[in-house]
């Protein structure tokens, strides 16, 4: 199973290069995400799921102020026994859509990719600026979400688990 850890900067660096992302929260393809999504294509599904652990660094971000600011996702293999269901699966809001647990901490040697915000001016405005109304956008404040959005719309870019030190740099 492919799931999405959602992580910062410093987090990553904290587990690079021997060592073990702590994070137990990941996102998924879920019963949930797939019947919100309506979709039977499973890059799409996986690409919603990468979009919910995106959301999610940025309330890592939010909690973690010395971090840059830039949105870390982490795309992992993991056995299927390797995850359990976020406690309260019959029901989650939209943002939590596709959240899982992890039974464990997840080697950064077993990733299969990282995604990550380019280090551009413009993205890392747009995602400071999210990362301090992530908690109003949650709360349904609809100005806090347009600013949610505005760095939702800039794509994470893909990096081979090789590059995670330029990366870090």
């Amino acid at each position: 199973m492919r799931v999405y850890v959602p992580t910062t900067v410093r987090g990553l660096a904290a587990a690079h290069p021997d060592g073990a992302l702590e994070e137990s929260a990941a996102y998924a393809v879920t019963p949930a995400l797939r019947e919100w999504y309506v979709s039977d294509d499973i890059e799409e599904l996986e690409y919603a799921a990468l979009n919910r652990a995106a959301q999610s660094s940025l309330r890592l971000l939010a909690a973690d102020p010395q971090a840059p600011r830039r949105r870390v996702v982490v795309a992992v293999e993991v056995a299927d026994s390797a995850v359990a269901p976020f406690p309260g699966d019959e029901y989650q809001d939209q943002a939590s859509l596709g959240r899982v647990v992890l039974r464990g901490p997840v080697r950064l040697a077993k990733a299969a990719a990282v995604h990550a915000d380019a280090a551009d001016t413009d993205v890392v405005a747009d995602v400071t600026a999210a990362a301090a109304v992530i908690e109003a956008a949650d709360k349904g404040d609809q100005d806090a979400q347009f600013t949610v959005d505005g760095a939702e719309d800039h794509e994470l870019l893909w990096f081979a688990t090789q590059e995670v030190p330029g990366l870090l740099a």
